[in-house]
């Protein structure tokens, strides 16, 4: 009686916390944003040393997802500790290069005390800031960039209420490498690994069973990690029901010409060009004009709140050299991109439930393709249909909606769909309803 007690205040808590976060999480976003013409990145606070590793042990002699630290906190909102208990784990995992990292995860302790049900939220806070991370909001950080990390808390609320145990990982690796998709399905499935090792969770590692949902940034950790985990982690493929995703980027050179110019997207493209280089330690200043070199050192720790609609109108033209206007000119550049194509990589072995959004004229991105004003629906529909093909049972929604408002739409139907996987409910499929979409193959070079 007093355990049921105890888990219906955590569970009054919790509904409290999302309607506080509905007001306050905008809100803080928006206060702390500089303007448009001009965001200077915000100072990082002082790192807290518990995310980094100082062990003696070389990394590389330590396995993927080899725990090598772990504390519990109290989830913090704005500083104030709430009565939610979060395991904090440092972990070995991979980054781009295939070098050996330390990774970080926070998992919040079910409310049930214990349980088989694990959730895995990958986190849109895509910034080029490692303090940016949600592990370092949830454990009290107060860096603006990081602080949707507590928009997206109260969006697992229906999942903490039911009893499950929810992941929430720095997907983008130590170093912040904002889309380098592998390194965010490495870095998820490391996690999870670490997660079932650590008793503290309150996870049984015997039974766990596990879901993968994430959104936007987010659905680049969730299908990475779906593609990736029979070969890289099939020790937790075996454990997978299933993945959720939406607003999910497929191709980025498609990407690239999709948001190009556009009024709210255009500034996505010099901060993936960032993240991107960075992972696989590449110097892309040789190809960018000066103004695109300004740009480029100018966003080395921003994050997406300091980037949307602060570069309205820019293009690829302005960013380059006169003669790299075609960016299949950069050898460089079209060997990245085609490590990132989805399209080119084998299929997941789990169902999926895939939504996207296709009216990206209500954020300002015009003409060429449809999409949902940064991720093209027609390369989201070749990839649900190349999963079909391959015998994968797949959900596929388009909504005619942009980015940020297809979330609404999406969020409710990605959790009926996974609490179905769980109840051991058939996984059902749409595939021969699937509009044609884009071809997915590798950008040639010129």
């Amino acid at each position: 009686m007093q355990q049921t007690s105890r888990n219906g205040r955590r569970g009054w808590v919790l509904v409290a916390l999302v309607a506080l976060l509905a007001t306050l999480v905008p809100a803080g976003q928006v206060a702390e944003a500089a303007p448009v013409a001009d965001r200077a990145v915000v100072a990082a606070a002082t790192p807290d040393p518990f995310f980094t590793y100082t062990g003696t042990k070389p990394l590389s002699d330590h396995a993927p997802g080899a725990v090598l630290k772990q504390r519990t906190v109290k989830y913090s909102l704005a500083g104030i500790p709430l009565p939610l208990d979060v395991v904090q784990i440092v972990f070995r995992t991979t980054n781009q290069r295939g070098q050996a990292v330390a990774g970080v995860t926070s998992v919040f302790k079910p409310l049930t005390g214990l349980t088989s049900k694990v959730m895995s939220y990958q986190s849109f806070y895509d910034s080029l800031n490692p303090e940016d991370g949600p592990s370092r909001s949830i454990a009290g950080g107060r860096n603006p960039g990081g602080m949707g990390a507590h928009l997206e808390t109260a969006m697992m609320v229906p999942f903490l209420l039911q009893g499950y145990a929810i992941v929430m990982s720095d997907t983008q690796g130590p170093t912040a490498d904002f889309a380098a998709g592998p390194e965010y399905g490495m870095v998820t499935l490391d996690s999870l690994r670490a997660t079932l090792k650590v008793p503290a969770t309150g996870v049984v590692a015997l039974t766990a069973r596990i879901g993968l949902i994430g959104y936007s940034g987010g659905a680049i950790g969730t299908n990475w990690a779906s593609v990736l985990a029979p070969t890289y982690a099939p020790d937790i493929n075996r454990r997978l029901v299933g993945a959720a995703e939406g607003g999910v980027l497929v191709r980025p050179a498609t990407n690239l010409g999709y948001v190009d110019g556009s009024l709210v997207w255009a500034g996505i493209v010099p901060m993936a060009v960032v993240g991107v280089a960075r992972s696989f330690n590449v110097d892309l200043r040789p190809y960018l004009s000066a103004y695109g070199v300004s740009v480029y050192d100018k966003m080395q720790k921003a994050s997406i709140l300091q980037v949307l609609g602060a570069y309205p109108g820019l293009t690829w033209k302005k960013l380059v050299k006169p003669a790299y206007t075609d960016p299949s000119t950069i050898p460089v550049f079209v060997k990245l991109v085609n490590q990132l194509n989805l399209g080119t990589r084998p299929n997941p072995t789990v169902p999926m439930f895939i939504g996207q959004g296709a009216l990206g004229e209500l954020e300002g991105t015009l003409g060429k393709q449809r999409g949902d004003g940064v991720m093209v629906a027609g390369d989201v529909r070749s990839l649900a249909k190349k999963y079909c093909a391959g015998g994968v049972k797949i959900v596929h929604r388009e909504y005619a909606l942009s980015h940020f408002l297809t979330v609404p739409l999406w969020l409710p139907e990605a959790i009926g769909w996974l609490n179905a996987r769980f109840a051991g409910t058939p996984a059902p499929d749409n595939c021969a309803s699937i509009p044609a979409g884009n071809p997915l193959g590798p950008l040639n070079p010129s």
